[in-house]
């Protein structure tokens, strides 16, 4: 096995990976690699393809502050444009040949005696050991597809896709296909597969909250003035930033202040759907707030749709050629579509990542549960700052908000260390 060195190892291309690189180039840190399973920059958007995939937050505050995008072409952006601005902002900044491209990171074990982390790697079936004295995780907690466990799910002798992996061989035109899931990446396939199967069955565990999507395409003049008007972007951000932050004092202080939002929701959902008892399946039982408030124009109409049948009743199991509802009911369909989305709290990854006494991540949350100093930094992994880690999560604002937050952090970490000359750091417990 081949070795190389280098002073600080990036795993992920996402948004927090690049970012990462970004921030430590433009301050003088240029002693790192980016690794990544992928073919290109993106992460997330780079991964799910899905029909309708789209961003449930404003283009204007969905991307890096220092990288605004004055070419938007509508208030809320579809993967392709998300994914082609990710890929051009890293072209800008000439990550590229800083970023090995199709490496899986089998395993990342700190060495203490080394002071080093050793990244076992492996590409075109050729291993490589990365030894970096600092670890930056960024792969994030939407890489590893969740797949649900119901007895049967492989006896099924048609197509099963998960969202995350869409399979765009497959033709979806005029099939009987069962769509697992009501989140947040169902609510933008169903409203697409409705248009062309022949039917559609949803099968729903928990309704959503979901309010209306203002989504419009950018006129002439607006993209002219993002481009041109110094400021124009700073301050759309900037409002937006705010109307989100009132949400977040609903969410957090006071649940009385998202009456307006729960009121939005509930003329949704009466503008799109008359009949009684499918509406009364599709709101919700519980306080707004408590799940993650989805958006879309386009579900209730979907499920409001004579060939989509939404299902309340739990899944049995999966046969050969179908599903059986716990209320024995059998529904034979061509196509299986997962969207259960990922492995959030138990990602595989965490398995790979080996601490102090050789103990895993993953093994490390099984005691104490998921925790980190301010999100980013482990008890027990040294030298490893963990992007969008622990609490680190919003459910009212752009993602991309904290990922900067954490790159400040990051940085000044750096700097620090650097200052001081210190090799080794290590959050302690107390």
């Amino acid at each position: 096995m081949t070795t190389s060195d280098v002073r600080i190892a990036i795993v992920g291309a996402g948004f927090s990976g690049l970012g990462a690189a970004i921030e430590l180039s433009r301050n003088g840190f240029d002693d790192f690699v980016i690794l990544d399973r992928g073919s290109d920059f993106g992460g997330t958007w780079r991964d799910n393809t899905y029909p309708g995939a789209a961003c449930d937050v404003p283009s204007r505050l969905y991307s890096y502050s220092f990288a605004q995008n004055p070419v938007w072409s509508r208030s809320y952006s579809h993967q392709p444009e998300i994914h082609r601005y990710i890929n051009d902002v890293a072209s800008r900044h000439r990550i590229g040949a800083k970023t090995r491209f199709g490496t899986e990171v089998v395993t990342a074990e700190w060495n203490e005696e080394s002071g080093r982390w050793l990244l076992d790697t492996e590409r075109d079936g050729v291993s490589e050991q990365v030894r970096a004295q600092i670890l930056v995780g960024a792969v994030g907690p939407l890489c590893e597809p969740n797949l649900p466990d119901i007895a049967g799910f492989d006896s099924f002798g048609g197509k099963i896709v998960h969202s995350a992996r869409w399979d765009d061989t497959v033709d979806y035109a005029g099939k009987r296909i069962a769509v697992i899931g009501t989140g947040a990446s169902a609510i933008q396939i169903v409203p697409e597969l409705a248009k062309t199967a022949g039917r559609v069955d949803v099968y729903q565990r928990t309704a959503p909250w979901i309010v209306p999507r203002t989504e419009r395409a950018y006129t002439t003049p607006e993209k002219w003035a993002a481009a041109h008007v110094p400021g124009y972007q700073e301050v759309a951000r900037a409002a937006i930033y705010a109307m989100n932050e009132v949400t977040a004092f609903g969410l957090t202080y006071s649940p009385k202040g998202l009456k307006p939002v729960e009121l939005a929701c509930r003329a949704n959902i009466a503008r799109a759907i008359r009949d009684p008892e499918l509406r009364a399946k599709v709101t919700p039982k519980y306080q707004i707030g408590c799940k993650r408030i989805l958006r879309s124009n386009d579900w209730y109409p979907a499920i409001a749709r004579s060939t989509v049948d939404l299902i309340t009743d739990g899944i049995a199991s999966i046969t050969e050629t179908g599903i059986v509802a716990t209320d024995g009911t059998a529904r034979e369909v061509d196509v299986i579509v997962v969207a259960t989305g990922f492995h959030v709290t138990d990602s595989p990854v965490f398995g790979k990542i080996i601490g102090t006494r050789g103990r895993s991540l993953a093994a490390a949350w099984e005691e104490t549960g998921m925790q980190g100093y301010k999100g980013s930094f482990i008890h027990g992994f040294p030298n490893m700052m963990l992007m969008v880690g622990p609490s680190t999560g919003l459910g009212h604002t752009s993602m991309v908000y904290m990922i900067e937050s954490q790159l400040n952090y990051l940085v000044d970490y750096l700097k620090t260390i650097r200052a001081q000359g210190i090799t080794r750091t290590e959050v302690t417990i107390r």
